[in-house]
């Protein structure tokens, strides 16, 4: 059965506007990160099953958060923002290209969905439970998918 927009957005649009405060950290950008979760559910709409709604809007959310912190990463707003953002990671430049080279292996493989449960419960700080709740997925579910990223991890630890 098709999700109903203007439903999801009456029952989770607080929930969404405050993951996407907590990943932005800036009140315009999240409110605008919202309207955009918001439009990719209006556009999926005859797509969607609202089988884990809250799980579906958390992710879909939190994908829009990390495309915006990556546009805001590539295309400062203006050229004083260029500069400070150069001189900020000029002395590191080996280590976050090293970073993002690591992290495009570990998650190649995964699923959408395990760099989300990573983000969740290693960097949010969210329990097991919290983290199987937001993603639609059971306990033992979310546990098996952070052991097989980190059976990963280690497998490339190996190689490297």
């Amino acid at each position: 059965m098709p999700v109903d927009p203007e439903d999801l957005y009456r029952t989770f649009g607080p929930m969404v506007l405050r993951r996407c405060r907590k990943i932005l950290r800036n009140e315009e950008e999240a409110l605008e990160a919202m309207q955009e979760t918001f439009v990719g559910v209006l556009r999926a709409r005859h797509r969607l099953e609202g089988t884990h709604p809250r799980a579906l809007l958390f992710t879909m959310a939190t994908h829009t958060c990390l495309k915006r912190l990556r546009t805001r990463r590539r295309r400062p707003e203006d050229a004083d923002d260029a500069l400070i953002q150069r001189i900020a990671e000029a002395p590191d430049v080996d280590d976050r290209a090293w970073a993002r080279v690591t992290l495009d292996r570990i998650f190649r493989r995964e699923p959408a969905s395990t760099q989300v449960i990573a983000t969740l419960f290693l960097l949010d700080g969210m329990t097991w439970d919290e983290v199987a709740a937001e993603v639609g997925m059971s306990v033992s579910g979310v546990r098996k998918r952070l052991r097989l990223l980190q059976a990963h991890v280690a497998e490339l630890e190996g190689v490297a």
